[in-house]
């Protein structure tokens, strides 16, 4: 197993990528390698500066790294060497099994679709995230970020992508999917969310148990949560800033604990042929290490070839 990691990404890297990757590193077992893709030399001086071996790890140099700020398609154009497009070359060769970077989101996206591509079948990839639940465990709510504007036929497949996730990577079993929505009643909602509703209800491909509102997220009445790319991401976000608020507020609770981005490390791009892992652009070393893991899981889990079938 080879986990493919841009070190080059990520506000605090590679000085946060690295140690992440270290911390990982002491979690897997021999036959699964971490190849460290951006500035070879300073990874290696930095691993041996930390009294690591450098044997431990794999090395592709890719010199060039595409900032936060860069339009992602002509970066990953014009910049062939930098760390996110050699990772995602590296991927479609079949030299690594998964790539995460806590780099540009949009040459993520861009570089999933123009390098290993989307599954047949799958009409867009989603983001998917995770979601503390209050009683324990957490649920998975996409999209959250890919598709700001969706068709009604996008959403049931969103809901079949979280659910092969949660189900085959976290081992919830027969997870439910729920519509976030404005109200409850079958007739609430924009265009999108009524004509979604009914091909939801048809499906026998997913257990869909209706629509949610937003207060009804973090309790157990669906695994899966199902919403537009830019519902999803006001909602990740403020989600995300829940953690933060409790922190400031000298709040000590472990519910609030758990919107904590770190704990999760990263977000899978569903629906691609290869496991694909965005982190936070401030991810932490215990973020990077996280997301390690997840790509790891991913993997092991075979859930591309899940997904395939699915779809197939």
């Amino acid at each position: 197993m080879k986990i493919g990691l841009d070190i080059l990404g990520g506000d605090f890297a590679p000085e946060a990528t690295l140690q992440g990757a270290i911390l990982a590193s002491k979690l897997l077992s021999e036959n699964q390698k971490i190849v460290l893709i951006g500035d070879q030399e300073i990874a290696k001086q930095y691993i041996r500066q930390a009294g690591e071996n450098p044997a431990f790890f794999e090395y592709v140099h890719a010199p060039d790294h595409i900032g936060m700020g860069e339009h992602p398609t002509k970066a990953i154009a014009q910049k062939p060497e930098s760390s996110i497009s050699r990772g995602f070359q590296l991927l479609k060769e079949g030299a690594i099994d998964s790539f995460a970077s806590a780099g540009n989101t949009g040459a993520m996206l861009v570089g999933s679709v123009l390098s290993v591509k989307t599954i047949p079948g799958v009409i867009r990839p989603a983001i998917a995230t995770n979601v503390p639940k209050v009683k324990s465990g957490f649920g998975i709510l996409l999209d959250v970020g890919a598709n700001a504007d969706c068709k009604p036929e996008m959403l049931p497949q969103f809901g079949l992508l979280g659910s092969l996730f949660a189900e085959h990577v976290y081992g919830i079993h027969q997870p439910t999917v729920g519509l976030l929505n404005i109200g409850e009643e079958e007739e609430k909602g924009n265009i999108l969310t009524l004509a979604a509703y009914g091909l939801m209800k048809d499906s026998d491909r997913i257990r869909f148990v209706g629509n949610i509102e937003g207060r009804e997220l973090f309790d157990d009445r669906a695994d899966v949560m199902v919403c537009d790319g830019f519902v999803g991401n006001v909602v990740l976000k403020l989600a995300e800033s829940f953690y933060v608020l409790s922190r400031k507020k000298g709040l000590d609770d472990p519910f609030f604990d758990r919107f904590n981005y770190e704990q999760y490390g990263g977000s899978p791009i569903l629906g691609i042929n290869a496991p694909v892992i965005i982190g936070h652009g401030i991810s932490s070393p215990e973020a990077i290490k996280n997301m390690i893991l997840l790509s790891k899981n991913m993997i092991e889990s075979n859930l591309i070839e899940k997904i395939k079938s699915a779809f197939n």
